[in-house]
């Protein structure tokens, strides 16, 4: 932030109505704005305003410090809509851009929100950082792990401050849990299960390959990945299920899960990942992501099992997604409507029992992206990345143990990490999948420390 050309305010946050990611109307959010000058507002650019992108910069704008002067994406469609969404929002217009390396050279702005598919992620976040942007990326942070690798190096390079968009990082209710869990009297934890049954996804259609949609510069959107003909089932949302671009549940929902999981259990790496799961709800559809999986992981002191399931709700202890610590006193399930402590009562001494603990629901009123944005703004004016509640050390192990399970379920195969030369151990056919590959004239980046 070029803080001698303006001067940030500090202002009290705002507290949300609406459930854990919901929006001020946008009345309210032009009342809070009034009074303050441009300058005295850090300048956010967006490259990819489709999805999280946007919901991430809209929840940005209800801080009254912050202002959006630049959109970027590939599909002009999207940012015909975004620009009067940010009108409607803050009264003026941002600047408009295709291909973000020319955003990036506008030193007005202070900080990018990245809400690309996934196998951008890591070129735009380096190029983001070396033009001395702060950083707001969405998870998971990248579509390999040697891209987590880099992304890492980078933010210790250039210092600025990277905030990744796992936001239960930043809910209370969360990190009640959390300090439960480590109280320790849940007894020794044995087993983690992390899952995520979302039944709402439904099976894609195959459909035919065709030209992209007018007003949509295709090539900039394939950057690093294949070059393939355009198909609808590949674009905006259901990029999710394509290997080029993503990696299925097992990151897109993985990353949230194992997040928690293994920042309560105070675990990076696992000694071995086996997986296993394929296409059978759907085994006709255009999918390349299995919608049934799960994994199994082996740590020093605990297995933690991760399971997803697309088209259905029933997941485990009647909750559709969330975590639960099984420990040789009673078992603490944690999910995104609240937390509660289910007691051993039979195989347990008399000393070692606990009570249960009824279910903490979340707090009523409270957003929990707008407190993760709150947070990664206040870092900002801190000028302090270590301020934040989701650095990108920490996206990067979730990312990683996620793209280990997907590493596991390629090769149907038990797999084993070595965590002191970050390679998978003996397996060169596993050390391919854990590397980046780019295509079309594109480089993976290269970071000198």
């Amino acid at each position: 932030m070029q803080k001698k050309r303006r001067k940030i305010l500090k202002v009290t946050p705002w507290i949300l109505g609406g459930g854990l990611i919901g929006f001020l109307p946008v009345s309210m959010v032009r009342k809070t704005r009034q009074g303050l000058s441009p300058n005295d507002r850090i300048h956010f650019g967006v490259i990819g305003c489709n999805g999280m992108g946007w919901s991430n910069m809209r929840s940005l704008l209800e801080i009254p410090e912050v202002g959006c002067v630049a959109l970027c994406d590939v599909d002009q469609n999207v940012l015909e809509r975004r620009k009067k969404d940010v009108i409607d929002l803050q009264g003026t217009a941002p600047r408009l851009y295709v291909d973000y390396r020319k955003m990036l050279e506008d030193t007005s702005i202070d900080a990018v929100v990245i809400g690309t598919p996934d196998h951008w992620h890591c070129k735009m976040f380096v190029d983001a950082l070396s033009a001395g942007k702060h950083v707001y990326v969405e998870k998971p942070i990248a579509n390999s792990i040697e891209e987590c690798e880099i992304m890492v190096k980078a933010a210790e390079k250039y210092q600025s401050v990277v905030q990744v968009g796992q936001w239960q990082r930043s809910g209370p209710h969360y990190k009640d849990a959390i300090n439960f869990v480590r109280s320790g009297q849940l007894g020794p934890v044995r087993l983690v299960k992390t899952w995520s049954y979302q039944g709402w996804l439904r099976s894609i259609p195959k459909v035919p390959d065709s030209i992209s949609p007018e007003g949509v510069d295709y090539g900039m959107w394939l950057g690093p990945a294949p070059n393939r003909r355009f198909n609808k089932n590949r674009f905006h949302f259901t990029f999710r299920w394509f290997w080029d671009y993503a990696g299925g549940l097992m990151t897109d929902w993985g990353v949230h899960e194992i997040d928690i999981a293994l920042f309560a259990m105070g675990a990076t790496s696992p000694v071995s990942v086996l997986a296993s799961g394929g296409k059978f709800a759907y085994p006709d559809d255009a999918a390349e992501t299995p919608d049934t999986m799960q994994a199994v992981y082996q740590y020093d002191r605990f297995n933690m099992l991760w399971e997803h399931a697309i088209g259905i709700d029933g997941g485990n202890y009647d909750r559709s997604e969330g975590i639960a610590f099984i420990g040789n006193n009673g078992t603490l399930v944690v999910n995104r409507q609240g937390w509660e402590v289910i007691p051993e009562k039979d195989n347990v001494t008399k000393s070692d029992k606990i009570e249960g603990v009824p279910l903490q629901k979340v707090p009523k009123g409270v957003s929990y992206l707008k407190l993760h944005c709150e947070n990664f703004v206040d870092a900002i004016k801190a000028n302090n990345p270590k301020m934040v509640n989701c650095g990108i050390e920490t996206g990067s192990v979730a990312a990683v143990n996620a793209h280990m399970g997907n590493v596991a379920y390629k090769l149907g195969r038990k797999v084993f990490w070595d965590p002191r030369n970050q390679t998978f151990r003996n397996d060169s056919e596993a050390n391919v999948l854990k590397n980046a590959h780019y295509h079309n004239g594109w480089e993976v980046p290269e970071i000198r420390l």
